[in-house]
């Protein structure tokens, strides 16, 4: 998914590559391609709306910094709004004082959610030195399940599938 997501950013900015300034068809040319991978990634339309209005703004007639394409530019711009719209600050795990902390993993099919899943528990286990366990209720794809068992093997994780 973010990798479709990706190449169609990429050819939204191809066609400013040339260019020298940003002119209001440049930018819409390019909002209305942004527009379509965001809504084909199922971000909500009124976060879309609201996120090519600001770009749009911040684009529009910018003069060009020196040795900087405007596709490099309109990317700095959507990457700072969409950086500003999620928080830019990380906060970390919230880790409870007794008992267990519970992690749920949840988003789209083909998103990256068991690979994701191990990855932590890895992080967890050899950087911050916490007692991990992994449980995979995906009751739709059975090799959801297997991988992540695979994972818990080779990382040395215990792992229950539920089915």
């Amino acid at each position: 998914m973010f990798e479709s997501l990706s190449r169609k950013l990429a050819s939204a900015f191809d066609a400013l590559r040339w260019k020298k300034e940003l002119s209001e068809a440049d930018v819409k040319g390019a909002l209305r391609e942004i527009k379509i991978a965001l809504l084909e990634a199922d971000v909500s339309f009124d976060v879309v709306k609201g996120l090519l209005k600001r770009i749009e703004e911040k684009a529009v007639g910018q003069k060009l910094i020196a040795d900087v394409s405007p596709a490099q530019q309109v990317v700095k711009i959507v990457n700072d709004e969409i950086v500003a719209m999620l928080g830019s600050q990380n906060d970390g795990v919230k880790f409870r004082d007794k008992g267990l902390t519970i992690i749920l993993m949840a988003g789209l099919n083909g998103s990256g959610k068991t690979t994701s899943t191990a990855k932590l528990a890895k992080y967890m286990k050899e950087k911050q030195g916490k007692t991990v366990f992994m449980a995979s209720t995906d009751v739709y794809r059975a090799q959801a399940r297997e991988q992540l068992a695979k994972w818990g093997e080779r990382l040395g994780i215990a792992t229950l599938s539920i089915t």
